[in-house]
């Protein structure tokens, strides 16, 4: 007698690949978000190492690029308040240098890597007012030069350092020992007193103590009633 076929059973439900699939599923999403984690991470490096390079150009001292730092003329020991015209202001320069954070140089000349020249005019009422010969230059015993100084009368500003860096308008009437500010030049401020600044002949707009000197720039500080013309250049010969 024949053996009778046996009925195969009904097939299992399988879940293995499903749970397999899942897994793969879920793999794959956290991939998607330490990936972008990552790319995150990356992105706010790279913006942190922008800003960080942007703040270097702009505020850095390194070579000496930086702008000028911001002189607080309350610091500064001898400061002419008084109006025009203005000594030298030799007998307190020393203790206006670490205020200023200028460095003392030797002879003329003397381990210097930057040197040129600009030149200042004072008016007050359409008559100019002289910027004395030696400022910036202390004569006695154990005397110095200020890497910002005067020869003559003739307002031509020698700026000297032995590193390459930009000097302030600020710091040079800071080694003058004349204040300054915004608002204030000497004893004539703003508004009872209204002044302006001139640079290259064009109004200058900004914070005077504030403005780099560069070569062969003339500066005019017109306190009052302007001259008949507003000077636009200075004649420097080889200097």
């Amino acid at each position: 007698m024949a053996k009778k076929a046996r009925t195969p059973a009904p097939p299992r439900k399988v879940q293995a690949p499903q749970r397999r699939v899942d897994q793969r599923r879920q793999r794959t999403a956290e991939e998607r978000r330490t990936l972008w984690t990552s790319v995150a991470f990356a992105a706010s490096g790279v913006a942190a190492i922008g800003i960080v390079a942007a703040l270097f150009f702009a505020f850095g001292r390194g070579s000496g690029s930086g702008a000028p730092a911001p002189v607080d003329m309350s610091k500064l020991a001898g400061l002419q308040t008084g109006p025009a015209p203005w000594n030298a202001g030799a007998d307190y320069l020393p203790d206006r240098m670490q205020p200023l954070g200028l460095t003392e140089i030797g002879a003329e000349g003397q381990g210097v890597v930057f040197h040129i020249h600009a030149h200042v005019d004072i008016f007050v009422n359409g008559k100019k007012k002289p910027v004395p010969a030696n400022v910036g230059i202390y004569n006695t015993t154990g005397g110095f030069l200020t890497e910002l100084h005067t020869h003559d009368a003739s307002g031509i500003i020698h700026i000297e350092s032995p590193t390459r860096r930009k000097f302030s308008l600020g710091e040079f009437f800071g080694v003058w020992g004349v204040r300054l500010t915004s608002t204030c030049v000497g004893g004539y401020c703003k508004p009872q007193t209204p002044w302006r600044t001139y640079v290259n002949g064009a109004p200058y707009a900004g914070d005077p103590s504030k403005l780099v000197l560069i070569k062969h720039q003339e500066v005019a500080i017109v306190v009052g009633k302007p001259p008949k013309k507003i000077p636009s250049s200075y004649a420097f010969g080889r200097l």
